[in-house]
């Protein structure tokens, strides 16, 4: 039998890939070589267009149920309590952004709460099961996989590569990884309880002489435990005794005792880009096709976009309309060459000491990525991401665009007029009208024309929002 999707790796990107096909009643098979779920923080910043894609996919109140925002921290120099700050500036919600910023929760909560989501629809990850090889032509991937019942060969209609920067599906295709790995500089991270710390804040901890070349603790929600990052210097060893050394060393205090590590990890500057995210019926997505630094917290959202990019592209293809599965290399690779510069950005601003190496802009919140021809089109168009807003019922009852965004179909939009009657299949049509008129059956008002004003409609304009949330058309009334 030839499943129609086979993913490799259960990671965040995977996950969310696996939920969106499902979602569409798309038999899908996802492996992951590793024999249990990966336990750690790694990458525990949520951005807000993550948090907009979990709202589309189900899972926005668990992961917000579980997490906590970004916390204020305090910055020492020589143990003296000199500033606090935020990595970003907070934001009030608006109409047509309404999770304006970053979350935190550790990356193994995110994957386990995917993982939740996506068993409601009856697919569960295959651990222990390593893609050992596969070939392809022009009908199908043919795949080995080796699992704890031996050795399975299987069939696919496409094959997803979702197993990260070292993956089998790249280099097996020979997909050059582009860029660079700095083995001069070397990280330490982990997971640790320092039970005298305050857990609602997070904290820096440096010296006078050398302001950024200190040691980060930041509380991660559900527990008692910091997330350490630390210069790792000479010594290659990720233990308790190298953690406790380089926070006293910086703190200037004797009663921070660090805790046996939960996870720990040794992390080098590994920034790279693939030079194709696609050959033929194989895909990369994730780490497969680009790591990053963490400064900026941009690589598992990065991740996460790409699937949710190319979730609705597949099953459009497998329904007979290939089109749009062509564009997800030209959308995400560029989208992920862009997200790359910024983090590369942040991280030589840390390496060279400025003052302001921990601040993280708005363009962190990946709210302002398109996919757009032309740069310099001037309002809404094509490839925009389509704003939310608030609506009302005839009945009186509040919703919101997203709300009729929500769902693996794409959503037609017309102001001012009546929904044009012809149904198009996998497409939901609305009828959008400015305060003060009169509701025909059916329609929607735009509360204080915030629909209006943010589409830049008039009366007669459509719209139609992809699944994934972004403009496929825009056309004035």
């Amino acid at each position: 039998m030839t499943r129609p999707v086979l993913i490799a790796g259960a990671g965040p990107t995977g996950l969310t890939l696996a939920i969106d096909l499902a979602r569409r009643g798309i038999d899908v098979r996802i492996v992951d070589k590793a024999t249990t779920p990966f336990s750690g923080s790694r990458g525990d910043g949520i951005q807000p267009r993550t948090l907009e894609v979990f709202d589309d996919l189900g899972v926005l109140d668990a992961v917000l149920a579980a997490g906590s925002p970004a916390p204020l921290m305090r910055a020492y120099l020589d143990g003296t309590l000199v500033a606090e700050r935020r990595m970003s500036e907070s934001r009030a919600a608006g109409p047509a952004v309404p999770y304006p910023n970053p979350w935190v929760l550790g990356q193994s909560d995110t994957e386990r709460l995917l993982r939740d989501r996506l068993a409601e629809f009856g697919v569960h990850v295959e651990f222990g099961t390593a893609l050992a090889g596969f070939t392809q032509d022009a009908d199908e991937v043919r795949a080995t996989l080796s699992g704890p019942g031996g050795t399975e060969n299987v069939a696919a209609r496409y094959l997803i590569g979702a197993d990260g920067g070292a993956g089998t599906v790249r280099r097996t295709l020979g997909i050059p990884f582009e860029g660079t790995t700095d083995e001069s500089i070397r990280m330490l991270l982990g997971d640790v309880p320092v039970d005298a710390l305050d857990h609602d804040f997070g904290y820096w901890f440096a010296t006078a002489a050398t302001p950024t070349a200190g040691v980060a603790l930041t509380p991660l929600p559900g527990g008692r435990l910091f997330q350490f990052a630390a210069p790792l210097g000479d010594d290659p060893r990720p233990t308790r005794a190298v953690l406790q050394e380089r926070l006293d060393r910086v703190s200037g205090r004797t009663d921070l005792i660090v805790g046996e590590p939960v996870w720990s990890t040794v992390w080098r500057p590994n920034i790279r880009l693939a030079q194709r995210f696609r050959s033929g019926r194989v895909f990369l997505a994730g780490d497969a096709a680009h790591v990053h630094p963490p400064t900026g917290g941009q690589g598992m959202n990065t991740g996460i976009q790409d699937a949710y990019n190319l979730g609705w592209k597949l099953a459009a293809a497998l329904s007979g309309d290939p089109g749009p599965l062509e564009t997800y290399e030209s959308e995400r690779r560029a989208v992920a060459r862009r997200v790359l510069g910024l983090s590369t950005a942040l991280l030589d601003k840390h390496l060279e000491g400025h003052e302001d190496a921990m601040n993280r802009g708005a363009e962190t919140h990946q709210l302002d990525i398109s996919y757009r021809d032309a740069a310099d089109t001037a309002g809404l168009t094509a490839g925009d991401r389509a704003p939310d807003a608030p609506l009302r019922r005839d009945d009186g009852s509040a919703l919101r665009l997203f709300d009729l965004f929500r769902g693996p179909h794409a959503t037609r939009l017309t102001f001012g007029a009546p929904a044009e009657a012809t149904e198009v299949a996998g497409v939901r049509a609305y009828s959008i009208v400015a305060p003060g008129h009169r509701l025909e059956p059916g329609q929607l008002i735009a509360v204080d024309g915030h629909a209006f004003t943010d589409y830049a409609a008039t009366a007669g304009t459509q719209v139609l929002v992809r699944p994934d949330g972004y403009l496929a058309w825009h056309r004035q009334g």
